[in-house]
């Protein structure tokens, strides 16, 4: 049996450098969203051998690809052990294509694999999210000259150690506004209070915007690969219309301009998000499986 332990921030110093290495363009690849998650996801985590193996200890626990460098195969079957020991089934949960194939090839006809159509990725071109050229986004053209129009004394502002207070409490005010009847929505401002704590340590970015002195708008982000760019948090108030648009448009131009992708993350089976995630038009979807254990005939 393995011993899993609590993430904590100082992780970062072992862990992101194994993400990095692993040159995977999803954001399960990266600190931030492993921080952030652990505690609504029940992540634990552990070194063996070189790499990081990450297991979600909760009513029907899963595994996360291993990460590292040299042959995976012993670390893979360190996991089996481990779910045998502890009694319950295996199972890696969003794992990528290339994954699964890595997995076939080490263990032939030993897992089956299934499509997770809530967890993809939405991946843009970048360029496309700072210039919003072309028919195809011109709605986004109009929401964002609106509100230029309606607030003129726009501006935009990057988030520093002097203006994260005002940040702090201003997502707060967003999660009041927004009905907390969700299970996932109530963990999602719980996870914002956390990371905008903590940001500075995670090393990300984050932008503002302000109107009439007031913050409308936020988001939070930072690179994932040489040419991926990760978006983490992005809020608005909709009484501002098109502070959502604006907020995207900005925080991509400040922020993702020197990159050829941005990832949005995924919708989480959430129609409100998948709908607005298509909306900018992704150019791919980084597409995720779990893999089980074939059961055994009678």
């Amino acid at each position: 049996m393995l011993e899993f332990r609590d993430i904590i921030l100082e992780d970062k110093d072992w862990i992101q450098p194994l993400y990095e290495a692993s040159g995977f363009c999803s954001e399960d690849y990266n600190f931030t969203l492993t921080y952030m998650w652990r505690e609504a996801l029940n992540f634990k985590v552990a070194k063996l051998e070189g790499f990081m193996v990450q297991k979600s200890s909760g009513d029907s626990p899963y595994y996360l690809y291993p990460v590292g460098v040299g042959d995976v195969k012993p670390i893979i079957e360190a996991l089996l052990e481990d779910a045998k020991a502890c009694g319950h089934e295996f199972q890696f949960y969003t794992i990528l294509e290339e994954q699964c194939q890595q997995l076939e090839e080490l263990f032939p006809e030993m897992f089956d694999f299934e499509p997770l159509p809530d967890c993809g990725d939405y991946i843009y071109f970048a360029q496309d999210l700072i210039a919003l050229k072309g028919r195809k986004y011109h709605g986004k053209r109009n929401h964002i000259s609106r509100f230029k129009r309606d607030y003129p004394d726009w501006r935009y502002e990057a988030i520093t150690s002097e203006n994260l207070p005002e940040v702090m409490e201003i997502s707060k005010v967003w999660c009041a506004e927004n009905p907390l009847s969700s299970k996932s929505l109530e963990q999602e401002c719980q996870i914002l209070n956390d990371v905008l704590e903590n940001m500075f340590w995670l090393g990300l970015d984050g932008g503002l915007i302000r109107v009439n002195g007031k913050i409308v708008a936020f988001s939070l982000g930072e690179k994932l690969t040489e040419e991926m760019y990760l978006i983490h948090v992005e809020k608005a108030f909709t009484f501002y219309e098109g502070s959502y648009a604006i907020i995207n448009q900005q925080f991509a131009a400040h922020h993702a301009s020197g990159f050829t992708y941005i990832n949005r993350e995924d919708d989480a089976g959430e129609e409100r998000l998948r709908k607005s995630k298509l909306s900018y038009h992704p150019v791919k979807r980084i597409e995720k499986y779990s893999a089980s254990l074939k059961r055994k005939s009678d």
